[in-house]
């Protein structure tokens, strides 16, 4: 893994990027020449170039907005064949529009239909051929854990994942202390050697500390230095989890690893750039979804009549209450109690029209207007409401380190976990909160808008 504006992203991707990045670029120049072989009217140098930019860009900003760029994407072949081609018709489409715009940059149809044609084959051989070069044992990273216990459990639920399996072979859990093992028998290492040796053993990249009692001789300081001074990389299992899983995990979380690591910092520049960021951002989304906003409006009224929004108070940064703004998806008095709700699964109270727009994510474009008067950022952790944060607050440690910025419209908890809807997801969002609280930059939110384009298209975590 290779950490990149305090995102981590694997190498196997960042191959798939530079190798895609390729094809994209070269798609156009190739389809000119098979378009104009022997033919009069080659477009000159500088026109196709500037095709082979915009191809080029549109291409990784549509195919990293369908999932296509996503470490956990584990659907299988048929919908990565699916999602690939309609993204080259999208990305077909795009160029048309910008043809219309730019007309000096015209390429012709049978050339830029060619450099789909290209393209499109060569990514669909190229992924193919990576996915199954990814499966070799060989070119997988090699990793061991100390421990065997809950922590050390932690790993292994994680190392079920595709992508997990696919970067990375578990060499074994190497018992510490302890007679309780909470992982797979058959993965201890009953070696009575010296840490370094069993590392020389197993060919080790890497070796994950997964243990709780460190003091007493818990821990091989020792013999983890001397594997470190041999290039074996260590690292300890709340960064583990960081890097893998892009969340903070609060089981393995304290205090002093928040005041030390890198990251939860604060400044006036970060301040402007995404209050910049935001404004810009609103504006844009503003102005092209208008005919949504438009249309969802008058579906509302015909369906259920008025009121037309929904406000809440929420609590935003620093716990300041602010009143938040959606289209209403749910019947008049949903909460007739007066008691605040969860929001379920199959919810009798939300409207037909609101199933629709909830599950396209539609009913939150009105809060561009809460960016707007800075209540709320763009991106960020989303806000709940102050019944349920009073609630988190007592039972949740660190809840109240989300409020240090802005609440957002889209976070990265809600492009990672499906919605909210009791306490136990409340902990689970918390730790990709904790996460964005302590990276976030400019690089982080625009790959959580590319995320949120794949959201809405595939209506993945709406209730």
């Amino acid at each position: 893994m290779i950490r990149i504006f305090n995102f981590y992203l694997s190498k196997g991707m960042l191959l798939l990027l530079a190798l895609e990045s390729l094809l994209l670029l070269a798609a156009i120049p190739l389809g000119v020449r098979s378009r104009f072989l022997g033919v009069p009217g080659t477009p000159p140098p500088e026109v196709i170039w500037a095709n082979a930019a915009l191809f080029l860009g549109m291409g990784l900003a549509v195919m990293s907005a369908f999932g296509l760029y996503r470490r956990d994407f584990d659907e299988g072949l048929g919908s990565m064949l699916f999602r690939v081609a309609a993204s080259f018709l999208l990305i077909l489409a795009g160029m048309a529009v910008f043809y219309y715009a730019f007309p000096d940059i015209y390429l012709g149809r049978g050339a830029l239909g060619a450099a789909c044609v290209t393209g499109l084959g060569a990514v669909l051989l190229m992924r193919a051929t990576l996915f199954r070069w990814a499966d070799l044992d060989i070119l997988k990273h090699r990793m061991l854990v100390l421990g065997t216990g809950t922590r050390a459990a932690k790993v292994m639920e994680l190392l079920r994942a595709a992508d997990s399996r696919r970067r990375m072979h578990m060499v074994g859990f190497l018992p510490l202390q302890g007679l309780h093992h909470f992982v797979d028998h058959s993965l201890i290492l009953s070696e009575q050697l010296p840490l370094p040796q069993v590392v020389d053993k197993y060919q080790v990249d890497e070796i994950v500390v997964a243990v709780r009692e460190r003091r007493g001789g818990g821990l091989p300081v020792n013999e983890l230095l001397e594997c470190k001074l041999k290039g074996v990389h260590i690292i300890e299992l709340s960064s583990f989890f960081e890097r893998e899983r892009g969340q903070v995990q609060l089981e393995s979380l304290n205090a002093s690893w928040m005041v030390l690591s890198e990251g939860f910092q604060q400044g006036i520049l970060r301040d402007v750039v995404k209050r910049l960021f935001d404004l810009t951002a609103s504006l844009a989304l503003l102005v092209l979804a208008s005919p949504v906003i438009v249309l969802a409006a008058l579906a509302i009224v015909l369906e259920s009549g008025f009121p037309l929004f929904y406000r809440q108070e929420r609590v935003g940064l620093g716990g300041k209450i602010f009143t938040i703004l959606k289209f209403r998806s749910m019947v008049q008095n949903a909460e007739r109690d007066g008691a605040p709700q969860w929001a379920q699964a199959g919810d009798a109270r939300v409207t037909w029209v609101g199933g629709i727009i909830r599950k396209l994510r539609i009913d939150e474009l009105p809060q561009i207007f809460n960016v707007f008067r800075g209540d709320m950022s763009f991106v960020g952790p989303r806000p709940e409401r102050p019944f349920f944060v009073d609630q988190l607050l007592e039972q949740v440690p660190y809840y109240a380190a989300r409020h240090s910025i802005k609440p957002g419209i889209t976070g990265w908890a809600q492009v990672r976990y499906p919605y909210g809807a009791s306490l136990e997801d409340a902990i689970e969002k918390l730790q990709y909160d904790l996460y964005y609280v302590k990276n976030h930059t400019f690089f982080l939110d625009l790959l959580i808008l590319f995320q949120t384009a794949q959201v809405v298209l595939f209506g993945k975590g709406a209730r």
